[in-house]
């Protein structure tokens, strides 16, 4: 029963992508009582899969220093550059350029993580991983926008949500867990939750999926010129992830679960932590706020096709070469 439930996983990703567009399309007033939901799921869906994972082994993930040097070249090196280059060559209105270099300059580190265990990547590299990606973009995302945008930028990259975001979504989900797993060692009622705790990142995900997309449907809906400008973007920037996943996932010598686990790094962004620093911009900077909310959408849509085509066909099970 579980297998087919993980085997048949992406189309009850669509299924609630679909429903939760729906929702907010028709029932905008009943989409706004699930936007105190969200983090909450969110927090829930990672210690779920937090459990999952032999968390004992987190040292020994850490310690894989050409995973590490990959994951840092890739998202704080080659992608930004790429990024950055494109989109101040383009002719695109200072806020949208604002809100798509916020959104894609900087990883993701929580979803990524349920993400990389869903499409059969290493996890508990991307636990490890996890704090690493937000220490550097703290330092990394102000420089970047004084790169691409001028000095003034630089300021509004203020480090509260991401540290509230590492707090909250990282840290207490990963805390909880490890008790759990302890508590499971001599406990059998701890080890049959842990046992229980597989079932639900599916339809944990599932219904996360569904709260985003209903509770910011109506956001997504306003600049439809706005997206279109923009969408091309984000397609080909999840284009780019898989290759350079793949790419560095070779040049290193990866294992296929850590090259996987690189490429739904590469492909994931911070979108939900940034989304804060684009809400505090004046009024004429708002449609960077929709970009954001656009962002978050095509990557799960991205997603979806990613958990299938990862593991299938971009990096199989067998060695790169």
């Amino acid at each position: 029963m579980r297998e087919a439930l993980e085997r048949h996983q992406v189309w009850g990703y669509l299924a609630a992508i679909l429903a939760g567009l729906g929702l907010g399309l028709t029932r905008p007033e009943a989409a706004e009582a699930l936007e105190g939901a969200l983090w909450p799921l969110l927090g829930l869906l990672l210690y779920a899969t937090f459990t999952q994972v032999p968390l004992g082994r987190l040292g020994l993930a850490a310690r894989g220093w050409r995973f590490g040097a990959a994951l840092l070249v890739g998202n704080f090196l080659i992608l930004p550059l790429a990024v950055g280059s494109l989109v101040v060559l383009l002719p695109l209105a200072p806020a949208v350029q604002v809100g798509v270099l916020l959104v894609l300059l900087v990883p993701c580190t929580d979803w990524f993580i349920s993400f990389t265990h869903l499409g059969k990547g290493d996890a508990g590299r991307a636990i490890a991983a996890a704090p690493l990606l937000l220490l550097v973009q703290l330092v990394a995302l102000p420089a970047y926008l004084w790169l691409f945008l001028g000095a003034d930028w630089a300021r509004v990259a203020i480090s509260g949500p991401l540290l509230t975001a590492f707090a909250g979504l990282i840290l207490a989900p990963l805390a909880t867990a490890w008790l759990t797993e302890r508590l499971a060692r001599r406990r059998p009622t701890a080890r049959r939750l842990v046992a229980g705790l597989g079932w639900l990142p599916v339809p944990l995900l599932a219904a996360v999926l569904f709260s985003i997309a209903a509770t910011q449907v109506g956001s997504v809906t306003t600049l439809g010129g706005v997206l279109l400008q923009v969408l091309l973007i984000f397609i080909a920037y999840l284009a780019l992830a898989a290759l350079l996943g793949r790419t560095l996932g070779r040049a290193f010598a990866l294992a296929p679960p850590a090259a996987r686990t690189l490429t739904f790094s590469f492909a994931t962004r911070n979108s939900f932590v940034v989304l804060p620093i684009a809400l505090a911009l004046p009024e004429a900077w708002q449609a960077a706020v929709v970009v954001i909310v656009f962002q978050s959408l095509v990557e799960l849509f991205g997603m979806v096709a990613f958990l299938r085509l990862v593991p299938g066909w971009l990096i199989p099970g067998k060695a790169l070469r």
